[in-house]
């Protein structure tokens, strides 16, 4: 997917016709994208407004703002698709629709950059409790956040800098470099920690149960790469001139990890209560501020009473 065709062109109509042609599936894809993005900007936003600030779930925050913020954009961008094969012309400017383009790439970026960041930090914490309990320096979560920001924001700007001039071949190098960067760096990084994590709740002691928040980890680490890294990878090669594929396809697959992130944890902290934003928040402080001595019994009902609603 390239920046100068980051959306589908619209089916425009022939000299003597009198109606445009319209291309359904691409309307069925573009509905159902802006229908997941709904739902996920509702689910991220519960998140965001129920789950307290501290040093535990500093990255979970991030992790949410960043979704928000990429299905935000992603609904801009599929009203307009959708605006674009209803009128049969292009509404809006290309320039803008190359900015949108970019700031969907700027949050996907950094969702990814946290993702692999929690899961190393929970690695960590697995591997080497005593140091993480003991020795980790309290504001670390706070200044790596700080960092892959200021890192995001860096990657973005010179793509953006390298493609909005009229140097194609510039502009292509900029996002294969990206692209690699997300695929042989942040990608294998995130898999191995979540691995180590995996083997090491299985082969640990028979008798404890597996912290919520390993679970959690784990399941947003394998939706990510079955769904949003496939953003990444079909990009970096269409630009290599191995494959072409539908940017809507790959978004709206993207889109489907964004917006099941938050239903995990409500899912996996899950408390047997009717639905209200008690029983929500209740769900999140299970999965998030579990205690450490209490995993080995982490199903037993006398968990609700450790966290008031």
């Amino acid at each position: 997917m390239e920046v100068t065709t980051m959306s589908p062109s619209p089916a425009s109509p022939t000299e003597g016709d009198d109606v445009c042609e319209t291309d359904v599936t691409s309307m069925a894809i573009d509905s159902v994208t802006l229908l997941i993005c709904l739902c996920g900007l509702a689910g991220n936003g519960a998140v965001l407004c129920l789950l307290r600030r501290n040093t535990t779930t500093f990255y979970i925050t991030n992790l949410a703002f960043a979704n928000f913020s990429f299905l935000h954009f992603a609904v801009h961008s599929t009203l307009l698709d959708l605006l674009d094969e209803l009128s049969c012309s292009t509404v809006v400017p290309l320039v803008f629709l190359r900015a949108l383009f970019l700031l969907l790439l700027f949050s996907y970026n950094m969702g990814l950059y946290l993702l692999t960041a929690i899961s190393i930090d929970e690695c960590t914490s697995t591997l080497y409790p005593l140091w993480y309990r003991c020795r980790r320096p309290q504001r670390l979560s706070w200044v790596v956040c700080a960092l892959l920001w200021a890192l995001s924001i860096a990657v973005i700007v010179t793509v953006t800098s390298l493609c909005l001039s009229q140097e194609h071949e510039h502009c292509q190098v900029s996002l294969i470099t990206m692209y690699a960067l997300n695929l042989f760096l942040f990608a294998p990084a995130m898999v191995i920690s979540s691995t180590v994590l995996l083997i090491k709740v299985k082969c640990g002691s028979q008798q404890q149960q597996p912290k919520r928040l390993d679970i959690v980890i784990f399941l947003v680490v394998l939706f990510f790469l079955l769904f949003a890294l496939p953003l990444s990878l079909c990009n970096f090669l269409q630009q290599l001139g191995y494959i072409t594929v539908s940017s809507q396809v790959v978004i709206l697959l993207a889109c489907i990890h964004s917006t099941i992130n938050p239903f995990i944890y409500f899912l996996v902290g899950r408390c047997w209560r009717p639905c209200s934003v008690g029983s929500l928040r209740l769900s999140l402080r299970r999965v998030f501020e579990e205690p450490e001595e209490n995993t080995a019994h982490s199903d037993d009902p006398a968990m609700d009473t450790a966290f008031p609603a």
